[in-house]
């Protein structure tokens, strides 16, 4: 794309946009669904993002963190959570300390803590999850949702993803930004810089519409049964 000379880059997701940033620092790239845009390196603000990069975050790892909170809202008595996180991701750290942060807040551990590199991979470690006597899995968004959902209905655990499509591929639990919404606030950004805005002077947007989404079908199939009160809270039940 660089030696084409194309005049924006769109990246999505971090690894995506660290990929595009270091193959240029001259066009202009907009990033879109990035996690965590400045423990990244992606911008040196929000606000102020310098550089040639600007666009929207997803706030995933705080909504990673949340989904520990749900699941405790959920299940009263859960009081271990499982995380499957990428190593080779650069969003991982910032994952997994939103997640952590929100399971000590919320008197739960979170363990076991399992790394994956690729689908090969993950069979082994949901069998580690279920050896560990975990009660539920937040599933970092990196994976494949439906693998992840088929495995997590396998060992009948409760799982949870930042990605609305998780819960459409067999995930019990979404909790996440507006994806949909992220890609027009997307071409918002990519129509002011081809009208000749600098992505260093447009600020990084944050989400304002977030989604939780329950799996019924998902929940029956684990023999988990969710109370009508938390049902209630869900912005959308797939049945």
């Amino acid at each position: 794309m660089v030696r084409l000379k194309v005049d924006v880059i769109v990246a999505v997701f971090t690894p995506c946009a660290l990929a595009a940033k270091q193959a240029t620092r001259e066009i202009p790239i907009v990033m879109i669904a990035v996690g965590d845009p400045i423990g990244t390196g992606l911008v040196a603000s929000l606000a102020r993002p310098g550089g040639n990069v600007t666009g929207v975050s997803n706030m995933a790892a705080e909504t990673a963190g949340k989904s520990v909170e749900l699941f405790r809202d959920m299940l009263p008595s859960l009081r271990r959570v499982a995380v499957l996180a990428n190593p080779l991701d650069p969003f991982t750290k910032p994952f997994l300390e939103q997640v952590q942060l929100s399971g000590r807040a919320a008197g739960v551990e979170v363990a076991p803590i399992i790394l994956a590199k690729g689908s090969d991979e993950l069979e082994t470690g949901f069998a580690a999850m279920a050896g560990e006597k975990a009660e539920a899995v937040v599933a970092q968004a990196i994976f494949f949702s439906k693998t992840v959902a088929d495995l997590a209905i396998k060992y009948r655990l409760p799982s949870a993803s930042v990605l609305r499509s998780f819960v459409n591929a067999g995930g019990l639990m979404s909790y996440g930004a507006d994806v949909s919404h992220l890609h027009r606030r997307g071409a918002d950004l990519i129509h002011k810089i081809l009208q000749g805005a600098k992505p260093a002077d447009l600020p990084v947007e944050q989400p304002t519409k977030f989604a939780l989404a329950i799996n019924v079908k998902t929940a029956k199939a684990i023999g988990l049964t969710i109370s009508d009160s938390f049902l209630l809270r869900a912005d959308e039940v797939v049945e």
